[in-house]
């Protein structure tokens, strides 16, 4: 286990890296580019990961406030994001320094929790492990929106098989925020990573399937890319049903839109 968290934290840590990459010198400019998510901006979405990075280190070392604080999130949703928001771009120029901070010690952080322990969030409790792999997964997740935004290009790399694994993880949570009932059908997943090995999830008896690329099936259980959209192999009723409202990431029910704002 130990061993597992800490090959998933370097991959936090690069997956981090490569987003700082594509952003380049990030001038005023660049971080006031719009995303694919209407009215937020390259900075916008930067600051996104800084505030829940921050959230996700007090769920981590003080959960009990933590709990307090999804009070005020049930009690006015809307505000608490307009807030959120306006806290993020009360940062200004120190916008980069603070999200490059508040990564290094979410990581030092789950590095040092008990990797038995369940952490608070904003949907189930979580592992320290499956904490972490949610955060590559929203670093990912954001990466891509502002890698739409620029028109920039990244190389996919095997840390997709993190994401490719939550997704394959929530597909019950896929139908359960929706107050839906998923189907008793298992769905056997074949993915081809950007490595060229075979990724495989389910029984490979089961006549519903989903294969093809992993990065597009991670851009789809992440609701960047509808299935329509990208060249994904799906077979039978249950597959093709759970790939149209696949969602890997905590919060409410959103559409793909609504997402590039999920928490």
């Amino acid at each position: 286990m130990v061993a597992d968290i800490e090959g998933m934290l370097a991959d936090l840590q690069a997956e981090s890296d490569d987003l700082d990459a594509v952003l380049g010198t990030a001038t005023a400019d660049v971080l006031a580019t719009a995303t694919p998510a209407e009215g937020w901006s390259v900075g916008d979405t930067i600051g996104h990961l800084w505030f829940f990075d921050r959230e996700g280190r007090r769920a981590l070392q003080q959960p009990d406030d933590f709990l307090a604080g999804l009070d005020e999130l049930a009690a006015d949703v809307a505000g608490y994001l307009e807030r959120h928001i306006a806290e993020i771009r009360s940062l200004g120029e120190s916008l980069l320094p603070a999200w490059r901070e508040e990564r290094r010690l979410i990581i030092e952080a789950l590095r040092e929790i008990d990797p038995a322990v369940k952490v608070p969030w904003y949907g189930p409790p979580m592992s320290p492990m499956s904490f972490g792999t949610a955060r590559l997964m929203e670093t990912w997740a954001h990466g891509q929106d502002i890698v739409d935004a620029l028109g920039a290009t990244r190389e996919p790399t095997d840390r997709l098989r993190h994401i490719a694994h939550l997704g394959t993880r929530t597909r019950g949570f896929s139908y359960a925020v929706k107050g839906l009932e998923m189907p008793d059908v298992p769905v056997f997943v074949a993915l081809t990573s950007p490595s060229g090995e075979e990724w495989t999830w389910g029984e490979p008896s089961a006549t519903d399937r989903v294969a093809g690329d992993a990065l597009d099936f991670c851009l789809v259980v992440t609701q960047r890319r509808v299935a329509d959209e990208v060249p994904l192999t799906v077979e039978g009723d249950a597959a093709r049903e759970w790939m149209s409202i696949a969602q890997a990431f905590a919060g409410g029910p959103t559409t793909t839109d609504e997402s590039r704002r999920g928490l």
